[in-house]
């Protein structure tokens, strides 16, 4: 089994997502979506990169870039596309088959055998987020679909070769790089797809801090903590608890009901991360590097 406190640590960083729905749609201008993913982490990357002072070298650059590009430019953006094409509970949905995806990916790219559990625990997880999330009206467009398979697919393979790609720097170095890369590729995407962004209300600094400074910048570098620690199919597993983690702000916040049916998605979703976290615990990382700089 798994170290309890890298995967409590590691668990912080998808149940802090689950609130990104609230904060951007009762604190954050609507129909700005790439704008905001940018927004959410080039500025995170910037001043976590004046933290650290430390820019990659040789190779890393081409590797950053790509790391950049998978876990934030891609996946962010096939998410709001999806999000706008579909119902959410359908985008929701597709985006749960990344940890599925993450099992065979390990297997091809790091050797990491394939456990039946995990692969159970995986499609459990599907399950429990249709069941927490699907209505009775949920219909499907194909670019939405697409887009949702696409993020997930670009996800995992993020998670994978973060696992794969370990630079000797402190992981907060290594987080930095990978925030301003996504938010600089994101940049010109913005530009040309988004009209420019609006003046910003009090409200909208403080849901952007939010989305920027904790969704962001402290989870990512307990994600990618989590990436060095745990085996990918272990962290990705983590993530059916974002979904779950919506759903019950959606009721403690905004009053949203919960269904028969949403109850039994979120047990499911437990039981689904329960099952999960059998396998070995991995060899860190990053030990004893998390905040050094030079």
């Amino acid at each position: 089994m798994a170290n309890t406190k890298d995967l409590l640590l590691t668990a912080i960083a998808p149940v802090i997502w689950g609130s990104s729905y609230i904060v951007t749609t009762e604190f954050m201008p609507p129909d700005m979506p790439l704008a905001l993913a940018m927004l959410r982490a080039l500025p995170a990357g910037l001043v976590l990169l004046l933290v650290v002072r430390q820019l990659p070298e040789g190779i890393w650059w081409v590797r950053i870039a790509l790391l950049g590009a998978l876990n934030f430019a891609i996946f962010w953006s096939m998410l709001f596309v999806a999000a706008y094409r579909l119902p959410g509970g359908v985008a929701a949905t597709l985006g749960a088959v990344q940890p599925l995806i993450v099992v065979y990916l390990a297997r091809l790219a790091l050797g990491t055998d394939i456990r039946p559990m995990a692969v159970v625990a995986a499609v459990a997880g599907i399950v429990g987020v249709g069941l927490l999330v699907l209505g009775p009206g949920a219909s499907l467009d194909v670019w939405g679909v697409t887009a949702g398979l696409l993020g997930a697919a670009s996800m995992a393979t993020g998670v994978v070769l973060t696992r794969k790609w370990q630079p000797k720097v402190s992981l907060l170095t290594f987080t930095s790089w990978q925030l301003t890369a996504g938010g600089v590729l994101m940049v010109p995407v913005v530009f040309v797809l988004e009209p420019g962004i609006p003046s910003f209300s009090m409200a909208n600094w403080i849901g952007l801090l939010w989305l920027s400074a904790i969704g962001a910048a402290l989870t990512y570098v307990l994600w990618f903590r989590g990436i060095a620690r745990l085996s990918p199919a272990a962290v990705s597993n983590l993530g059916f608890l974002s979904p779950l983690s919506a759903v019950l702000l959606g009721w403690l916040v905004l009053g949203e009901r919960l269904s028969g049916l949403q109850m039994l998605g979120a047990f499911v979703v437990l039981g689904a991360v329960w099952l999960g976290q059998g396998g070995p615990a991995r060899p860190p990382l990053f030990r004893g590097r998390i905040l050094r700089t030079p």
